[in-house]
């Protein structure tokens, strides 16, 4: 198989899908590896550290889309990228498409077999495609929205660690999951006074277990909830349903109980966000203000550590992709239902629930589609 990866397009993004030691394995599985010249250097990858792997570099990313059988990316397909997929094509990258109409309409349009990273599952339950890159955007949640509680950056102007004799900032944590427990984790060890909200017992428990109070877990009720956010100098979103959109936990009109200058970092943006004030923003201009309160809701969070968000992925997806490339999509799908998880477009047809009740968009049963 021609296993292709092109240079990522989207603002500020400098991770790249296939690592030279996904090359390296690719090629000694028997595939050919083509990658787009300049697209590992963001993460700090030269061409000749992949032609070193045996992958060969192209000029355009139209030569690497009209080449290969199977496209592999880290970002959603941008809309000149998507009019380059084609029928019978492979497409292996992160999509998130339950609150993007026009990707979805344009992937179905394209014939194109289209595989998520982030609804990949595993056998334990987690997202094993996206765990990496929750783990990276769960850590830089605190770096960031500290960065933003700065005042020159419209913040309150208020420390994590606090010093002798002042308080340390005030950090809700929504959602306990992967990028909730890092986000806690380093907000804690930055010094700050950090709740986590959760509606899962099992998971409160675990993590007061593990942790052993170095942050608190509350229930994640409509009271508690709202009480804690009045209360915040930051508020980190970390909610997620898998393939779905972002429920919304927060109102705008909460926004007006809130600390003027407080900071809310919105990890969920990707899926819409769970803020109902929440938009995608870029590296370039990350931050703006609504009702005095500071929005930090990159949709590329982890892009902004390229080099260790590029090596996390790809150790991940590697054995994924050498699947796909080895046996073919149909057959690496039937033999692991995990991996059928992650088709979520097919031959114009849409195989994901989630997106499909999000989009009013009818679905046929990825099983089905196997058989087909």
């Amino acid at each position: 198989m021609k296993i292709g990866c092109p240079t990522e397009i989207k603002p500020q993004e400098f991770r790249v899908g296939i690592t030279p030691n996904a090359a390296y394995e690719a090629v000694a599985h028997g595939h050919e590896v083509l990658i787009q010249s300049g697209a590992g250097r963001g993460a700090g990858f030269e061409d000749a550290d992949y032609t070193g792997a045996g992958a060969r570099m192209v000029d355009t990313a139209q030569e690497v889309f009209a080449e290969s059988d199977m496209i592999v990316k880290v970002k959603e397909p941008q809309a000149g990228e998507r009019r380059m997929l084609r029928e019978g094509q492979v497409l292996f990258t992160y999509l998130h498409l339950a609150p993007d109409p026009e990707q979805t309409r344009d992937l179905m349009a394209s014939g194109a077999t289209c595989i998520a990273y982030e609804t990949v599952t595993d056998d334990r339950g987690g997202l094993p495609l996206l765990a990496p890159m929750s783990e990276v955007a769960g850590k830089l949640a605190p770096q960031v929205g500290a960065w933003t509680l700065q005042k020159a950056n419209g913040g309150r102007g208020v420390l994590m660690g606090g010093v002798p004799g002042v308080f340390p900032a005030r950090v809700v944590v929504i959602g306990g999951g992967v990028v909730g427990t890092h986000a806690a984790r380093v907000a804690s060890g930055m010094g700050a006074h950090v709740t986590v909200l959760d509606r899962s017992l099992n998971r409160m428990r675990y993590l007061d277990d593990i942790f052993g109070g170095v942050f608190r877990t509350v229930y994640a009720s409509a009271a508690s909830t709202a009480e804690l956010v009045a209360q915040a100098d930051m508020v980190i979103g970390a909610v997620l349903i898998p393939g779905a959109a972002a429920p919304t936990l927060v109102s705008r009109e909460q926004l007006s109980t809130m600390k003027p200058g407080a900071a809310i970092v919105d990890v969920a943006i990707d899926q819409g966000g769970c803020f109902e004030t929440s938009r995608a923003t870029t590296h370039q201009d990350p931050i703006y203000d609504v009702d005095g309160i500071m929005h930090y809701c990159v949709a590329n969070m982890p892009g902004a550590v390229a080099r260790t968000s590029t090596i996390a992925l790809g150790n991940a997806t590697m054995p994924f992709m050498l699947a796909l490339a080895d046996k073919g999509w149909r057959q690496a799908c039937t033999d692991d239902a995990h991996l059928l998880n992650g088709l979520n477009v097919h031959a114009g047809k849409l195989t994901y629930y989630a997106v499909g009740r999000a989009l009013g968009i009818d679905v046929t049963a990825p099983q089905l589609v196997l058989k087909a």
